[in-house]
């Protein structure tokens, strides 16, 4: 028996001829099942020649330990076309084929060997008979590439089925593999493959999976190629004796998401990667002041958020890591809790991150949730331009750091993850867009509508359940600006609009499907579980006019004394695009006007900054105020929660998409929409009007460009809780109170938490709850007597008259809280709070560790004032 020489991996054995046909079988310890098998093809092929005149079989024996090998070489010995692929004599332990390689390996070096016009692949078991082999020549005869063995179709056999749960487990892995690989394939996995030859040997000649998802790969590269594939019902019995295991179905699943990560890498050209090496350069040098030291600088303009969500990081992932509810505990707000689901936790990125929580502090996700965050949100609208609006990389790149890194963005990026971390929104956009655009046509590797806008609708419901988890005041922005959109296109090509309504109700329905599904019991427990609210009363926040021309206080050309006068604060500088970036967006639009997408997105931006102005709108140098549109919307189920000042941040895509559009017409002569105008276009190669473009572009970009943002020193934990101190003063199930109690404007307790490793709960804290009988969403606790006496001596550093009504309230609220000890840290006023609480508690406390303390009796004790204390 000859063995054959070791094909590469990249390309094929030189064939000194061709044959009709080559079978191709991969072995592994099939000493058993080889013999029954070759005789029946062998049979077969001899008994057609007609078809088969010339036909070669080969086995590839994929590091079998049994008599696979000389099984093999006996059927060789009888009929000389069969032949071996296999270990010769001595083979080093690093050869092709020594080991247990996969099927995926096997199947690849016999494809490459072969020698065939055709090339069929089929198990070792033989599950699919032979003779079904006639159909597949059929449908390669009618001018497909490969024709498939499939469980899947009518007119199909199954003779003897597989057990239950592998039945199961396939099911559930063809539909993955549908949606992930290979659309509109019911059945990838039958062992009975039927290939044209040199389309075949070209195809896995590139492929790389070694394990069974080598036949998804395959179909994969063939589907993406437009080569037809057909799929043939055929015969197939389960055989005993199967190599797949229960647990190979997940891992087909992992190496396809691996295949499809790694392909999507290598498709990336160098000039992407060089723009989104250039967007994450910028994020990290935007907060290279946060990076410089995370255990002690903090952003200066975040008020308490960086330290608010550094505790939902880090309390997520304790949640996660201990198997504990997600949504929900009492860490905060003793003993009522705080519900997560209906706070801006950020679960879509908390959760995944939590090994790095868990590893290397809450501190280390916010900063890597905002880098990484702004520069994959830049990057998502890069690729969103480059795939459905602009050819020019260099004008995609611009509309893509522009959608990421615009005033409103940066403004967030200090403290709200949840707004300026949208790498997901653009990817909605696109999944809603091929709703909208007619398939390929059937036959040409494309398929037909239906399965494809179910397949687009249910990704896009699993798109839109992900956002929910990184927020959901983000989505109900997107989805404002997308009805705007939506309007105005509708109303420049009603035509268009009416023939794809069909497809994009039929799409969304299945999409409102799944995401209801999956966000059933989250959004139960965030409308209606403990802590749940009905909504958050802000009064009116709309913005001033003036505010959608100034520059933001953290721009180039920005005065933070103007922005302030014309935000709620410096997170909140939702507007803020500068004159000349306004009135170059008005130029663009009525240079492009005739163009339908310009002008929906112009009714986007212009109206979401009418939106963001508020339910009135004060005329700028007069006294007259006139009506908003805002007050038609203000009233609605989830638009009562939303600061209406961020209705400009919907205006942010439609800028960048516009800036994008400009700037790839003057980029050259062609754009998307074809040739630019003559005038455009002088003789001699030089273009004035595209160079007055480019200095309009600079001028209105450059003022608008951010700064890095500025951080402070954070307050230094007291040692004693930073030093474990607190542990010996504090019985389990009992709460530490800080004095005054933590609040949205006096989060640093939470910092206390996240550094105790979450040791202890705290009444108060910095959330989103419910107050009085309508549970309306108010931020922090309930106010209780304590703790209102407290906020009032910090904040005139005056010591009130304390009697037993006051001892007896004081001792009541602490009881209600739970409380074991009592902290006073230094801070304004600390000495008025510490005679405070002395009066109050009856008792001095101890300086321990650099704070006050007193240590409070077991529940059953007795009152300060010597009655009973009221529980």
């Amino acid at each position: 028996m000859l063995h054959s020489p070791s094909p590469t991996a990249g390309s094929a054995l030189p064939a000194p001829d061709t044959v009709d046909l080559t079978v191709v079988v991969p072995a592994y310890n099939e000493e058993r099942r080889l013999p029954r098998t070759l005789d029946a093809i062998c049979r077969y092929l001899r008994s057609s020649p007609g078809r088969h005149a010339s036909w070669e079989v080969i086995v590839v024996d994929d590091g079998s330990t049994d008599g696979t090998a000389a099984a093999v070489r006996e059927a060789g010995a009888v009929e000389p076309r069969v032949r071996l692929l296999g270990p010769p004599s001595g083979a080093a332990p690093g050869a092709p084929f020594a080991g247990n390689h996969g099927k995926g390996h096997a199947v690849r070096l016999g494809v490459l060997a072969s020698r065939g016009r055709r090339v069929l692949v089929t198990d070792a078991d033989l599950a699919t008979p032979i003779e079904e082999l006639a159909h597949l020549h059929d449908r390669l005869d009618a001018g497909c590439a490969a024709a498939i063995g499939s469980r899947a179709r009518p007119g199909a056999r199954v003779e003897v089925r597989q057990h239950p749960v592998r039945q199961l487990l396939g099911r559930a892995g063809n539909r993955a593999i549908r949606a992930l690989a290979v659309p509109g394939i019911g059945d990838t996995q039958c062992g009975f493959k039927l290939f044209d030859g040199d389309r075949a040997r070209a195809v896995f000649g590139r492929s790389r999976i070694d394990g069974w998802g080598i036949d998804v790969e395959v179909l994969r590269m063939f589907h993406d190629a437009r080569w037809p594939i057909a799929e043939v019902p055929v015969r197939w019995a389960h055989q005993p004796g199967s190599k797949v295991r229960p647990l190979d179905y997940p891992g087909v699943l992992v190496e396809l998401v691996r295949l499809r990560v790694g392909g999507a890498l290598r498709r990336i050209r160098p000039a992407d990667k060089a723009v989104l090496l250039v967007y994450l350069l910028l994020s990290v040098w935007l907060f290279k002041g946060l990076w410089a030291d995370l255990d002690r600088r903090y952003l200066a303009d975040s008020g308490q958020d960086q330290t608010q969500w550094e505790w939902f990081f880090a309390v997520t992932a304790q949640h996660v890591l201990e198997f504990d509810d997600p949504f929900f505990t009492t860490l905060q707000n003793a003993p009522l809790g705080v519900n997560l689901m209906a706070n801006t936790a950020m679960l879509g990125l908390a959760v995944p991150l939590a090994p790095v929580t868990a590893l290397l502090g809450p501190t280390v996700t916010w900063a890597l949730v905002l880098t990484g965050g702004l520069a994959g949100t830049a990057a998502a609208w890069y690729w969103l331009l480059v795939k459905r609006f602009v050819r020019s990389r260099r004008a995609a790149a611009l509309g893509g750091a522009l959608c990421a890194f615009a005033p409103p963005m940066i403004s967030h990026a200090n403290a709200h993850p949840n707004f300026a971390v949208l790498f997901v929104i653009p990817l909605i956009i696109d999944r809603l867009l091929r709703l909208c655009t007619p398939p390929h046509r059937p036959g040409r590797g494309g398929e037909t509508a239906a399965p494809r806008t179910v397949r687009d609708g249910a990704v896009l419901g699993l798109l839109l359940t992900y956002q929910v988890f990184l927020g959901e005041e983000a989505l109900l922005l997107a989805a404002v600006g997308l009805l705007l959109f939506a309007a105005g296109h509708a109303a420049a090509r009603p035509a268009v609009a009416r023939a794809v309504l069909r497809p994009l109700a039929r799409g969304l329905a299945v999409a409102a499907a799944v995401a209801s599904l999956l966000l059933a019991y989250p959004l139960i427990h965030q409308f209606f579980g403990a802590q749940s609210y009905t909504g958050v009363l802000h009064g009116p926040t709309g913005n001033p006019p003036r505010a959608v021309v100034e520059f933001a206080g953290r721009s180039l050309a920005g005065d933070p004394a103007t922005a302030d006068a014309l935000a709620l604060n410096r997170t909140e500088q939702n507007a803020f695009f500068g004159w000349p970036l306004v009135v170059f967006t008005a130029a663009v639009v009525v240079w492009r006007w005739r163009e339908p997408r310009v002008r929906a997105l112009a009714v986007v931006a212009s109206g979401a900054v009418l939106l963001s102005l508020g339910r009135t709108i004060p005329v700028p140098g007069t006294d007259v105020v006139l009506p908003g549109p805002w007050r038609l919307v203000a009233d609605l189920p989830l638009f009562e929660s939303v600061i209406e000042s961020r209705m400009a941040m919907a205006a942010v895509p439609a800028i960048g998409i516009l800036l994008a559009l400009a700037c790839d017409r003057l980029t050259g002569p062609a754009g998307p929409t074809g040739p630019a105008p003559a005038g455009e276009r002088p003789a001699g190669g030089v273009r004035p009007l595209a160079v007055a473009g480019w200095a309009a572009v600079a001028a209105a970009l450059l003022p608008v460009a951010p700064t890095p943002f500025a951080t402070v020193d954070r307050p230094p934990v007291p040692p004693f809780i930073a030093d474990g101190t607190w542990r010996r003063y504090l019985p389990e199930g009992r709460t530490l109170v800080p004095v005054p109690l933590p609040a949205p404007a006096r989060a640093e307790a939470l910092h206390w938490q996240t550094t105790a490793d979450l040791g202890f709960a705290i009444p108060g804290g910095y959330f989103n709850g419910p107050y009085g009988p309508d549970r309306a969403g108010i931020y922090g606790p309930v106010p209780r007597y304590t703790s209102a006496l407290l906020d009032e001596v910090r904040r005139t550093g005056q010591v009130p008259d304390i009697g037993p009504a006051e001892r007896r309230a004081a001792w009541r609220d602490l009881r209600y809280w739970r409380a074991g000890v009592v902290v006073l840290p230094p801070q304004p006023g600390v000495q008025a709070l510490r005679v405070t609480m002395q009066r109050l508690l009856g008792t001095s406390g101890r300086w321990i560790g650099g704070v006050w303390v007193w240590q409070l009796p077991a529940p059953e004790g007795r009152g300060a004032d010597g009655g009973a204390a009221d529980s």
